[in-house]
């Protein structure tokens, strides 16, 4: 009798183990930062489930409409609040250097580059968001080429001098600076109001990221020169990690990794599209439609941008960095470096 009741009680408790979710709560993107978050990353994790092939429920929450500022992404995520954040690579890494070295202004000029050396930088920038923050990199995306948008025209780089431009991170403030502008770094969702009002005279984000926020409601000119690719990503606290069997671990990694390679092949499509539709061109499928001036771009600035990653961006990063992380130079030049050639 006694055996049988040890085994009822067992069988109960194996059956509720099974049959009790994991429950994540996920911080995403920012509603107003676009299509990639509205199309494919909310109904992504609405789905997660299902996606993932295992029994999840999650609560998702964009960040802004969680009211978190876009620069805390770290500490939220190493705080336990949230078991998976979706970070914006350029506003944490004030907190995360190491991530910016993914996406040093002039290093990825384009998708296929932008590829090439995120895959190589990537398993340093999660060994270090392990050891800093107890949290995973479970994988990176393009949010797309960031140019630059302007309330007072412009003709090119030269014409920044004296102006107030938000930015995303430090690289991109350095490079401004180089033409006698002022770096001003700003969450997403305060751009487009600053710009209304003066806070900011240029400001920089993609061109679908610009659209959906209602940038060329407020701007007159647009440089499409690409300075970086915005790198985000997706990380997960390592507490909320190692509470899933090595089934479910493999399974929520192959269906991030499902998602950021959707992302990086919809961010391509979306980009010529969205400048399409910031300039009153056809075919404007996604976004709306406005007027603004698309400045045609120098090899001048073409020069500059491209010369940026060895005279300004990358020495800046490095003294940054290795103040966290003293091998962070020695390990970019062995991964992204080598493949540059540097």
């Amino acid at each position: 009798m006694r055996k049988l009741l040890v085994s009822t009680v067992i069988a109960s408790l194996a059956h509720t183990a099974q049959a009790d979710p994991i429950s994540l709560r996920v911080l995403g993107q920012p509603v107003g930062s676009g299509l990639i978050q509205q199309q494919k990353e909310q109904p992504f994790f609405e789905k997660f489930g299902e996606m993932a092939g295992t029994d999840v429920s999650v609560e998702y929450l964009p960040v802004d409409v969680a009211g978190i500022p876009d620069t805390d992404g770290m500490r939220v995520l190493r705080s336990g609040l949230f078991d998976i954040v979706s970070v914006r690579g350029p506003q944490v890494s004030r907190d995360e250097p190491t991530m910016l070295g993914l996406d040093l202004v002039g290093l990825n000029p384009d998708y296929a580059s932008g590829k090439a050396h995120t895959e190589a930088f990537l398993p340093i920038v999660d060994a270090a968001v392990q050891k800093r923050f107890n949290a995973k990199l479970l994988g990176v995306w393009p949010a797309g080429p960031q140019v630059l948008f302007c309330k007072p025209e412009i003709g090119g780089l030269k014409d920044l001098k004296g102006l107030k431009v938000r930015v995303g991170d430090q690289s991109a403030a350095a490079f401004v600076a180089q033409f006698g502008a002022t770096g001003v770094p700003l969450p997403f969702g305060e751009v487009q109001q600053s710009l209304a009002r003066g806070v900011v005279d240029c400001a920089i984000t993609g061109p679908a990221s610009a659209n959906s926020a209602g940038w060329p409601e407020v701007t007159t000119t647009v440089l499409p020169i690409a300075l970086q690719l915005a790198v985000n990503g997706y990380t997960m606290n390592l507490d909320s990690w190692n509470k899933l069997d090595s089934e479910q671990q493999a399974k929520v990694e192959a269906a991030i990794g499902t998602l950021v390679d959707d992302i990086w092949a919809y961010s391509e499509e979306l980009y010529g599209d969205a400048m399409n539709c910031n300039t009153g061109q056809e075919p404007c499928v996604h976004g709306k439609p406005h007027n603004l001036k698309s400045v045609a771009v120098s090899e001048a600035d073409l020069k500059a941008v491209s010369g940026a990653l060895v005279s300004s961006s990358l020495p800046t990063w490095i003294k940054q960095c290795n103040a966290v992380n003293p091998s962070c130079e020695a390990d970019w030049m062995a991964t992204v470096g080598a493949q540059l050639g540097l």
